[in-house]
């Protein structure tokens, strides 16, 4: 034992150190520091392991699209679709399946992009992806279309369904359901041209679209009809104003009737076509 050492116990111990009377102590303390941090740990596991998704709540996914075939609606009202497909590689020759396609930007379930009616605005490639995950607002109007085949959504319609749910969440992408669907199946009663040589379908009203941009900033309108404007325009106005602000539109939504007034989200999932005035879109909506 050096000089300065005591002896306490079967110990040995600095002086620099605690007495021998402390000795009981240190291990008191030591036992309290292990019990101390082994709570801690136990209490930050807990709280990473209710952050984590529960595997039990499950989201509800709804497909919102027409599958792209040649005998759905077409804008022209032509007998011959604007789609075609046919076999490029063969199974039993080839070794595999394969296929070649053409079709117009805005044919079945689409995206139209800002460039469709403003030049140097967003193509489909150069919409932002985070413009394509966002809330979902569902306006249910297909009471009021089934009466008028040429019937606007409203800012009273926008109101009324705030008044229930709630203002209508920041960027969100809100869609107008007009029951219009309904008649897919029939490109003659789809597109329902009259005598004026114009369509005759719901839509969107101006007054509606300038609200929702200018006041709750949308990133997106969807319908399930041919347009965002009603069909009887020549002008589109409301193409021409959201153009400008950079909003795009979804056209030929399947399946709203599925999709609760709001809580869903909407994954918006175009092809990445470069210059794209427009492309087919997978529309998937996300339902808690």
């Amino acid at each position: 034992m050096n000089a300065g050492d005591r002896q306490c116990g079967s110990g040995i111990y600095s002086i620099k150190q605690l007495s021998c009377a402390d000795g009981p102590n240190v291990m008191k303390w030591k036992t309290f520091a292990i019990g101390w941090s082994l709570a801690l740990a136990l209490l930050l596991f807990a709280q990473h392991r209710s952050a984590m998704p529960d595997p039990n709540s499950r989201e509800t996914v709804i497909d919102l699209t027409h599958t792209l075939d040649d005998h759905s609606p077409n804008w022209e009202g032509t007998e011959q679709s604007p789609f075609q497909a046919k076999e490029f590689g063969n199974l039993q020759r080839d070794g595999y399946y394969s296929r070649i396609f053409t079709t117009q930007e805005h044919y079945g379930t689409h995206l139209d992009a800002p460039a469709h009616f403003s030049g140097g605005a967003w193509t489909v490639e150069q919409i932002p992806a985070e413009r394509l995950v966002r809330p979902l607002v569902v306006l249910n109007v297909s009471a009021e279309a089934l009466h008028d085949s040429e019937y606007e959504v409203s800012v009273e319609d926008v109101a009324d369904w705030e008044q229930q749910h709630g203002e209508i969440p920041e960027g969100a992408v809100v869609m107008a359901y007009t029951g219009w669907e309904e008649h897919w199946n029939s490109q003659k009663r789809y597109r329902n041209e009259q005598a004026d040589g114009l369509m005759h379908f719901p839509g969107f009203s101006l007054e509606a679209a300038e609200f929702l941009v200018k006041t709750r900033n949308v990133v997106g309108l969807g319908i399930d009809t041919m347009s965002v404007d009603k069909g009887a325009t020549t002008t589109h106005p409301v193409h021409q104003f959201t153009a400008q602000a950079g909003v795009y539109h979804l056209e030929n939504v399947a399946g709203l009737s599925l999709v609760p007034p709001s809580g869903a989200t909407i994954v918006v999932a175009p092809v990445k076509l470069e210059n794209g005035s427009g492309a087919p879109v997978r529309l998937l909506a996300l339902v808690k």
